[in-house]
């Protein structure tokens, strides 16, 4: 143990703590068959341990208790309880919170238990503190059991042996105090973050209206007029680009099927690729001298792979990119699950650097056609049917639609586009391929830099 100052000394915590109703230190909950929405304000409740967060008490998370089954008064938590999850994940299991303030009628579960100080020997908070810390959750951790990390138990008798650092009354008041007024600054600087990042996230919008609104490469634009090209131009060179990766294609399929029949014509034929509908062009006006085309005329723009139980006995399991995975902008990558595929679908359904992610679906209107741009990150990675791929005839447009995609003009065709007059809000293919784009000179001359 760390050495303390003269006047403190390191004391069991069962010796610091008061009797509860049952005549014991630590007094656990209940666990009765409960309703699965909140109890109202003058019902019973029994809490989930969702209530109890490190160093907050949330009264809300909790399951109304059934007139048919008689409540348990003496497990009704009150301000001034510590309570403490026993049960659950390593990362829930030992979470505990004081009670500031709670509304009547709620009672604790059985996989949570309460103590309450001794107030002649230790604050409460002071205690909570304490226990808040890594130095004793250390010590926490190491007295649960279990098999697996996904449920783990803290039985009164280990966690009573916690060894409490005892200082003076006194002196626990004024640490807590100056805890207190740290955690106050801290809060404080949190908050200025975050209305930094709302600022930023504003400035953001504004810089990508602007920028879909010509006005960022306007001067550009006059500098560079006797170099641009003319809207047919720029046409001409999209269908010749077009053409190029549609017979790239073909070269491709026609050695797949050479390959399919040097195998003696196992599993199925190798589709041939389709050939490119025609662009269509709108009369919508971004600027002048932009054309406005739709994404499914530079694109090829593909579902994914429907997860079903068949896939779990296939012999080739991927990694595959879900919802979860992608968000505006950004690709979270912590958690990539598997899923099986057929040898035909593994020739098909990988992704390439720079291929847009476009959710489908989602049940906010402000989240659903989050997209984002693949970096890469894992080899042979596929997605599952609610991301919708758009993989880029040209490559080099891909972050310059991206941003469109992102920016308040994309954002509005987007949702445009998902809106339905059943008011339910979702993506298809061809309603990602009807969004419109923007195409204009600063590509060619983009890719002119790039080579």
């Amino acid at each position: 143990m760390n050495q303390l100052p003269k006047s403190w000394s390191w004391v069991s915590i069962v010796e610091l703590l008061d009797k509860n109703s049952n005549g014991k230190p630590f007094q656990q909950g209940w666990s009765p068959q409960c309703h699965n929405h909140p109890a109202s304000e003058n019902c019973w409740g029994v809490l989930k341990t969702t209530a109890i967060q490190d160093g907050e008490f949330w009264g809300h998370e909790n399951k109304e208790l059934p007139e048919s089954i008689e409540p348990r008064p003496h497990l009704e938590v009150v301000k001034g309880d510590i309570l403490m999850t026993c049960a659950g994940p390593r990362n829930r299991c030992g979470v505990v919170c004081f009670v500031k303030k709670t509304r009547s009628k709620l009672l604790m579960s059985g996989k949570m238990y309460r103590f309450r100080p001794n107030s002649t020997l230790l604050d409460s908070k002071y205690l909570e503190g304490f226990i808040r810390s890594h130095q004793a959750q250390r010590a926490i951790d190491s007295m649960k059991t279990g098999i697996s990390d996904s449920g783990l138990n803290l039985t009164h008798g280990r966690f009573s042996e916690l060894m409490v650092p005892l200082a003076p009354l006194s002196e626990q008041k004024r640490i807590v105090a100056k805890i207190e007024e740290l955690f106050s600054e801290l809060d404080s600087g949190i908050a200025s973050l975050k209305t930094a990042r709302e600022q930023l996230k504003i400035y953001r919008q504004a810089l990508l209206k602007h920028a879909f609104e010509g006005k960022l490469t306007e001067q550009w634009r006059k500098d560079n007029a006797d170099k641009l090209e003319t809207p047919e131009q720029l046409l001409a060179r999209i269908q010749t680009e077009r053409e190029t990766r549609y017979q790239q294609q073909l070269e491709e399929w026609k050695q797949a099927v050479k390959d399919w029949e040097a195998k003696g014509k196992e599993g199925k034929k190798p589709s041939k690729p389709r050939e490119f509908k025609e662009i269509e062009l709108s009369d919508h006006v971004f600027n002048e001298g932009w054309l406005a085309v739709n994404l499914g005329g530079i694109s090829n723009v593909t579902g994914g792979l429907t997860k079903n139980q068949k896939r779990n006995s296939y012999g080739i399991q991927i990694p595959y990119l879900r919802v979860a995975n992608v968000y505006a902008n950004e690709l979270r990558l912590d958690e990539v699950k598997t899923i099986g595929v057929t040898v035909q679908e593994r020739e098909t359904i990988f992704l390439e650097k720079n291929d847009l992610l476009v959710v489908e679906g989602n049940g906010s209107i402000e989240q659903i056609g989050r997209v984002a741009l693949w970096n890469g990150a894992i080899q042979e990675c596929g997605h599952q049917n609610h991301l919708i791929r758009a993989r880029l005839h040209n490559a080099s447009y891909a972050k310059l639609i991206l941003y469109f995609l992102l920016s308040p003009v994309g954002r509005d065709f987007i949702v445009n586009e998902a809106s339905s007059t059943s008011g339910l809000h979702t993506l298809s293919l061809t309603k990602v391929s009807n969004i419109l784009e923007p195409v204009y000179d600063l590509l060619s001359n983009s890719a002119k830099k790039a080579k």
